[in-house]
């Protein structure tokens, strides 16, 4: 249970957080919708406030925040109708860096993230024949003196062009020479502004709603030996300190979608007139509503055990991940709802149901489908036999 103080601090940090979010209203988001556009007013906004710089240590010029007030954050973002899609690795990332980079690396980069004259927003880890079998990835580094010279290809890489540096996952060892098959991946720092043009390809990818993804093609790009994060060939066991993060903070944007579609729903359910009675009277309109709502703070809960818990260094990878499904799944529940319940103005972009309907759908499979958190609570939690 959170103390007192903590809540009075959390709530403090949500109005602060919603003050920036009243610059950039339905309209602002609706345009980018449209063209497919990147919120550059909006991230600048959001970071000069100090919010991405969240977990940064205060010696670094960030706030020296947990993973639970990261995630009030990205949450409040998405329940004030906007997309923390676009800057949110900038937080999942930190998990990489600050607990695993040197001490030369976090000086190098961290006060010039904070501050926003740096932009760390990409994660490089999905390939396009292996998917979510990480450790048969294929990207490869290998060292030639001074820098590795890197070969492969990425996809559903999110922000590159938005961003001066990416996390890239490569292998390093190959895979029939390795113990275990985790073993043999490292962690790479890439500067994008040099990389681009010198071994690494860009390719937009366009996609049913507005992500800024791309495709990656790597042809012998050189990384400098002093960008690699930890030791050489543990590179796995860094990553996921990342990606559990990454589902605690996609958890907590499900749940400000979720909270941003029910609190829709039911004001249109109490004005909308039909049959001289506001549809929100009608049970079959009522319950959903209620239901969708009793999911998500339910999933809510996981998720603050899930931040709590890593806040801790405590494992937390079976919460992290119940967490992420139990809130993509609320989400969803809530956006059908919402649709269900404006009727034929759901579909209407103006109203911006249909617009967060499409970002929130995409939790569903990012950055892990709900088909692969069963079958890892299947296998690791409950120790049932493999399913795949």
């Amino acid at each position: 249970m959170m103390q007192t103080e903590n809540l009075v601090f959390l709530e403090e940090l949500r109005e602060g957080v919603r003050a920036v979010c009243k610059r950039f209203d339905g309209a602002y988001w609706r345009k980018l919708d449209e063209i497919d556009g990147y919120p550059t007013d909006f991230v600048e906004a959001i970071t000069q406030a100090g919010f991405l710089g969240a977990l940064i240590p205060e010696q670094y010029g960030g706030s020296g925040l947990g993973i639970l007030e990261a995630s009030v954050i990205l949450e409040e973002i998405n329940r004030s109708g906007g997309n923390a899609g676009a800057c949110h690795a900038q937080m999942y990332t930190m998990g990489t860096i600050l607990r695993h980079g040197s001490l030369a690396q976090k000086e190098r980069y961290l006060p010039k993230i904070a501050d926003g004259s740096l932009r760390l927003q990409a994660f490089g880890v999905t390939e396009p024949n292996t998917g979510t079998d990480t450790t048969n990835l294929k990207t490869f580094a290998k060292r030639e003196g001074d820098h590795y010279i890197v070969n492969g290809q990425k996809v559903f890489i999110s922000r590159v062009e938005h961003s001066d540096l990416m996390i890239l996952l490569v292998r390093t060892t190959p895979k029939d020479q390795c113990v275990k098959k985790s073993d043999g991946l490292s962690v790479l720092v890439v500067d994008l502004n040099e990389a681009v043009g010198n071994g690494l390809e860009v390719r937009p990818i366009k996609t049913m709603m507005n992500h800024a993804t791309t495709e990656l093609f790597i042809d012998n790009l050189k990384v400098p030996v002093e960008n690699l994060i930890g030791e050489e060939g543990k590179g796995f066991r860094y990553i996921l300190d990342g990606m559990n993060a990454e589902r605690i903070l996609i958890a907590a944007e499900c749940i400000g979608d979720g909270r941003w579609f029910i609190e829709r729903a039911t004001k249109y359910a109490k004005e909308r007139v039909v049959f001289d009675r506001p549809i929100g009277q009608n049970q079959g309109i009522q319950f959903p509503i209620a239901q969708a709502h009793i999911h998500l703070e339910a999933a809510d809960l996981m998720r603050i055990k899930a931040a709590e818990l890593y806040d801790r260094h405590q494992a937390c990878g079976a919460e992290a991940n119940m967490a992420k499904l139990l809130a993509a799944d609320a989400s969803w529940e809530a956006a059908n709802v919402a649709i269900q319940t404006y009727g034929g103005f759901g579909f209407a972009a103006e109203y911006d149901i249909e617009r967060k309907f499409k970002e929130t759908r995409l939790y569903q499979v990012a950055p892990i489908s709900t088909n692969l958190i069963l079958s890892y609570v299947g296998e690791h939690i409950l120790k049932l036999p493999k399913s795949y």
